[in-house]
């Protein structure tokens, strides 16, 4: 059945027009949904059936159908409509019936949700870590991206020198980065111990947030030079000639219609960072990277995805939020 089913949806694919678009959203998301339930079932079958302690793996070509029919999806939502918030919205009605049947229990027999039972604290801290690590990033990353691009936008000559240095910090590893900052953030502690009651160490949080920080400068402060500069000149010179000063211009022209430029870029940051955060639990960290490193130490499958799938989530909700928000202002800057 389910064999028809990809075959069909295969094949609706291929149909143009808008009705084929509905009919193949339709067919890969019961598909996705059959799945899921039927997973779930078997799990719950196995378990009554066979020990209470006996766990159900989901197969790599389950996995592989799962996210086939998830791409089918938003490929025909695309193919659907244009609208931001209609495709917003139909990308969030995707996941509501396997929301439900997440919390009906229906997959509580699942390998993976064992894992999350047995580790509930666990995965709680690190999410609690990772939101941490992304908003420590992110805070301070525009307390010194914004100023710094804005300075070099004034200053051409400035741009040089400014994005060289970044280009050279974006092109170092980031194990490397995070390696090269424990000692001498050690030897800081060392000569002033008053910074260790502060949290500050050469392993944890802080080498892995003044990382993350110089790895996000790069893309905040080429957003805020390319926005400003892809302001048109006639818009410049029409706003001259009403008489507003140089100020006024920059806020009331020039920041408005570049802010969907410099979202963009910091979206990049944020999904970035995201990503980035799982490899600084290797320093100490922790955050999901912690529960990544800990499964691949002890070969459970289920601990890695428990880290990992958490963190694809968090990225595809930044991004979708950073989509409907540019739509939005992009919309509102256009009228």
């Amino acid at each position: 059945m389910l064999a028809g089913a990809g075959c069909v949806l295969f094949t609706l694919c291929f149909v143009p027009g808008k009705r084929g678009s509905v009919l193949t959203l339709i067919v890969a998301q019961a598909l996705f949904i059959m799945m899921l339930w039927g997973v779930g079932r078997a799990a719950t079958q196995l378990a009554q059936e066979g020990s209470p302690l006996a766990r159900t793996s989901l197969g790599s070509g389950l996995w592989l159908g799962l996210g086939l029919t998830l791409l089918a999806c938003s490929d025909a939502i695309r193919r659907l409509t244009v609208q931001p918030l209609r495709r917003w919205l139909l990308h969030v009605q995707i996941v509501i019936i396997p929301l439900l049947l997440l919390f009906s229990g229906t997959l509580d027999n699942l390998s993976l949700l064992k894992e999350y039972a047995n580790r509930q604290d666990v995965f709680d801290a690190a999410l609690v870590q990772h939101l941490m690590l992304l908003a420590g990033t992110v805070l301070p990353a525009l307390a010194i991206g914004l100023p710094l691009g804005i300075w070099c936008y004034f200053s051409a000559s400035r741009q040089g020198p400014v994005f060289t240095v970044l280009n050279v910090i974006q092109t170092i590893p980031s194990v490397a980065l995070f390696g090269l900052l424990i000692a001498p953030l050690a030897g800081l502690v060392k000569q002033f111990p008053w910074l260790g009651t502060l949290g500050v160490a050469g392993t944890g949080m802080t080498p892995a947030l003044i990382a993350l920080v110089l790895y996000a400068l790069l893309p905040l402060v080429r957003g805020v030079v390319a926005g400003l500069n892809q302001v048109p000149r006639d818009v410049l010179e029409s706003a001259r000639a009403m008489g507003m000063s140089t100020g006024q211009r920059f806020r009331h022209v020039q920041l408005p219609l570049a802010l969907p430029v410099f979202l963009r870029s910091l979206r990049v940051v944020m999904i970035q960072t995201v990503g980035m955060a799982v490899v600084a639990a290797l320093i100490g960290a922790g955050g999901f990277g912690a529960l990544v490193f800990q499964g691949l130490l002890s070969s459970a499958i289920d601990l890695v995805l428990l880290g990992v799938i958490p963190v694809i989530a968090l990225a595809v909700v930044i991004d979708a939020l950073f989509d409907l928000g540019i739509a939005f202002l992009k919309g509102a800057t256009d009228d």
